[in-house]
């Protein structure tokens, strides 16, 4: 008995000393709370990294299909749904889906393995740490999260399930409504589409890469054949009977066909095309012919080996130039699958994520008109989710480089000539050919053509070395 009262006195003691140091809820507004501070500017925001709707990087969201209240200079978007882009008869089961923001999704089919409903969340999961410190990206010296610039993530564009023509349509719809709109940033001044004018930027997350024709195909409209830059294990270049069979004109499009239809639909800049990881088997040395033919340069991912990440990027801007508008597009199988095992056809002897991150860090200052990245498939992840977390560091290479290149108008940049009316976006060592208007003495209006190369830099200002000024009337 004695014992017993001694045993309950000693606990009761316990508990009567553990009650001074019981937690307490934090009091004060929720906006000013200690785990809220954003390191480095004093400042607060209200969610956490994990609270809050689910966008890219926690970008703004806005649904900027639906309403044209919200201008922006580059926007985020996906295909709501799934689109089957090949037959079942010709595939060995179903792979990933085009879509980011979706809450579910079917499945879609690709050449080698099956994906599952989770790359939406996965994927903006993975996103959402990279402004955790506040974004700011140390090699490149920028914020993308924090600039002149206005950044939203518009949500998807929604796709049929149930017919592969008309989803690819309605990709395209979707998106040349997205692009062909006023920007947020130098929505007057003069830019590089068609038209003459500046254009928003727009970012696709997908699944199947066979969403980049439909996304070619719009840019199209906006700026006649673009150049593109395109990171792949896979040519996707072969003719339709080579890949697939063609057994229909509908399974003809696939995500080995795409660029071979861009190139017969005019879609692709001749010559100025180039891919950057090949690692593929072949059917035979044609492809690489029909590849040429299509307007392409093949960088092989073994070439690393030889010339480094250095010669790699050195290879891709001598090949695209400064001065065209880029398209960029992404396979996450150009990575090794050691570093992004989720993606329908993997290959052996690719690059790592470090080096695909320093070779895209090195195409900055290039005119990107917009980018897609494609083909993961969570299903095959690891429980770190290292493919999607990889494809999201990806994306924030391309979103910085962006930035920081600014609104592609061609009223901002270098002066040039100590004209206002004749100012491009250049940098020391470029070449150009622009053409500039001037007014004469007499009200007439002349026209020339001026081609030169920045051989300096100032401070708002450029010298130029001209090797021609012709008056075109």
């Amino acid at each position: 008995m004695i014992t017993s009262t001694l045993s309950l006195l000693a606990l009761s003691a316990i508990a009567s000393a553990h009650s001074d140091h019981r937690q307490k809820a934090i009091a004060g507004p929720h906006q000013s709370l200690w785990y809220n501070t954003i390191p480095g500017d004093g400042g607060t925001q209200a969610d956490s990294v994990f609270s809050g709707i689910s966008t890219f990087g926690r970008l703004p969201y806005f649904p900027c299909l639906s309403s044209e209240a919200e201008k922006y200079d580059i926007a985020f978007i996906g295909e709501f749904g799934s689109v089957t882009l090949a037959t079942f008869e010709e595939c060995s089961q179903p792979q990933a889906l085009p879509s980011i923001l979706a809450p579910h999704t079917d499945l879609v089919q690709d050449s080698a393995r099956v994906a599952s409903d989770k790359v939406p969340a996965v994927l903006i999961s993975s996103s959402r740490k990279l402004g955790f410190s506040g974004g700011y990206n140390v090699p490149l010296e920028a914020n993308p999260f924090v600039s002149e610039l206005k950044v939203l993530d518009c949500g998807d564009i929604p796709v049929t399930s149930y017919d592969n023509a008309w989803a690819i349509q309605q990709i395209e719809e979707g998106h040349n409504s997205l692009l062909m709109r006023k920007p947020f940033t130098d929505a007057d001044a003069e830019g590089l589409s068609r038209a003459g004018k500046t254009l928003p930027r727009i970012i696709t997350l997908g699944g199947d890469h066979t969403i980049t024709l439909p996304l070619l195909r719009s840019i199209n409209k906006a700026y006649g054949p673009v150049t593109v830059i395109h990171f792949d294990s896979h040519l996707d270049t072969w003719k339709p009977k080579v890949f697939g069979g063609s057994p229909s004109q509908v399974a003809a499009i696939n995500h080995g066909t795409y660029f071979y239809h861009a190139a017969m639909e005019g879609l692709l800049k001749n010559d100025t095309n180039i891919h950057a990881g090949i690692r593929t088997t072949l059917s035979g040395p044609s492809d690489y012919e029909n590849d040429g033919y299509c307007g392409f340069e093949i960088v092989e991912a073994r070439e690393i080996d030889t010339i480094g990440t250095e010669g790699i990027i050195k290879k891709i801007r001598d090949r695209v130039g400064t001065e065209n508008p880029v398209y960029l597009s992404i396979d996450i199988d150009t990575l090794d699958p050691a570093f992004a095992p989720a993606t329908g056809t993997p290959e052996t002897g690719g690059w790592s994520t470090r080096e695909l991150r320093t070779i895209i860090r090195g195409l900055d200052g290039l005119n990107f008109i917009g980018a897609d990245i494609v083909e993961v498939a969570p299903a095959y992840d690891t429980n770190a989710e290292l493919s999607t977390m990889a494809a999201a560091d990806v994306l924030y290479e391309v979103l910085t480089i962006m930035v920081k290149k600014g609104p592609l108008s061609i009223s901002k940049g270098h002066e040039l000539l100590g004209e206002p009316s004749r100012r491009g976006v250049l940098s020391r060592g470029d070449d150009f050919e622009l053409f500039s208007p001037k007014d004469g003495d007499d009200g007439s209006s002349e026209r020339y053509e001026i081609i030169g190369r920045i051989v300096g830099m100032g401070d708002g200002s450029a010298s130029v070395f001209y090797t021609a000024l012709t008056g075109l009337g």
